[in-house]
Formats: structure tokens, C-alpha cells, sequence
């Protein structure tokens, strides 16, 4: 005979990592209003030297009136690796942005218009740019999404292309963030 208590228990067993604590998240010091972090134990030691020189590829676009995840996670890096020791001014990050992302960037009044919503990037952007992220658009996206330089957020760069932009950043030393 079936016991469906016993199968809804499994059920509910497996599922639970779905159902995460997400009170264990807070603000980090460095950047407190966007990259929420969890302190964690560790047993994979970052030396106090390190230096991180990284790339973060960004194509996919967020929900218009939304944040775009993918830039946040500079800030959720930031704030993990300040709160781990790491002094922020050893840390790079360049944010390679093509594709439906593009339209990510565009200023207030350019998204207003072309959305008829609020953007909620641009706080995000500004907030990154004074911490010294920087933000490269790939200009072929760019042409193609009809996002003209004059419509970014100020501070933002056009590259050539994303592919240009990767190839000039791993020349320098920026290794591909995979996430």
C-alpha cells in the first residue's frame, strides 16, 4: 500500500535547496546598494596579494523596468572579495556588454523613451563606474539595436566589437569571468 505522506516528504526533501535562505544575504560594505553577499567558510584561501583582472561578457537583457543580474554580479564580486580582505583597487573589471543587452546601458531619458519605463540600470552602471568598473559595448550590437553613443550612460565605451574588446582585455591580462 502507497503512502503519500512518505512521497510528498521525499518530494519536499529534494526540493528544499530550491526554497534557500536568502536572509543569509546582505549589503556589502563597498558597494552597499546593489551585489548582495552571504559570508561564508571557506577553505580555499585567497592570498592577500591577489590581484583579479577580469572580463564579465553580458548578452542577455533584462526585463524592461528590471536590473540586469549580470551587471550586478560586478558588484556582488567587489563585495565578496572587499569583505574576504581583498583591497578593491586590486581588482579589475570590464564589462563587455553585446547582444539585447545593449539597450541595458542606455541612459534614463534614451531607455524612457524607447521602453516607456524606468531604467533600473543606471544607478547600477554609475555606482560601477565610480569603482572604477568599466563598461565596453560591442558596436556591432550596438549599430544593430540602434544605440548610438550618445544615448549610453555617460562613461560608457564602444568598442569595435565584443569580440575586439575580449581580445584586446585578454592581451592585457583579463582572464573571461565563466558566469
Amino acid at each position: 500500500m502507497r503512502r503519500p505522506e512518505i512521497y510528498i516528504a521525499t518530494l519536499l526533501l529534494f526540493a528544499a535547496p530550491a526554497f534557500a535562505d536568502r536572509s543569509a544575504f546582505h549589503a556589502g560594505d563597498l558597494i552597499t546598494d546593489f551585489g548582495r553577499i552571504a559570508e561564508v567558510e571557506t577553505n580555499y584561501p585567497i592570498p592577500g596579494d591577489a590581484r583579479f583582472r577580469i572580463s564579465f561578457d553580458v548578452s542577455k537583457q533584462a526585463e524592461a523596468g528590471e536590473l540586469n543580474r549580470n551587471f550586478e554580479s560586478a558588484a556582488r564580486f567587489l563585495n565578496m572579495h572587499a569583505a574576504a580582505g581583498i583591497d578593491p583597487k586590486q581588482i579589475e573589471i570590464t564589462i563587455v556588454v553585446h547582444g539585447g543587452a545593449s539597450k541595458d546601458l542606455l541612459s534614463a531619458d534614451a531607455y524612457a523613451v524607447r521602453f516607456d519605463a524606468n531604467s533600473a540600470n543606471v544607478a547600477l552602471i554609475e555606482t560601477l563606474l565610480d569603482h572604477n568598473v568599466q563598461f565596453v559595448l560591442c558596436g556591432q550590437s550596438a549599430a544593430y539595436h540602434d544605440v548610438a553613443n550618445a544615448d549610453l550612460v555617460p562613461g560608457v565605451r564602444t568598442a569595435l566589437s565584443a569580440m575586439t574588446a575580449h581580445a584586446l582585455l585578454q592581451q592585457q591580462g583579463f582572464t573571461l569571468n565563466p558566469f
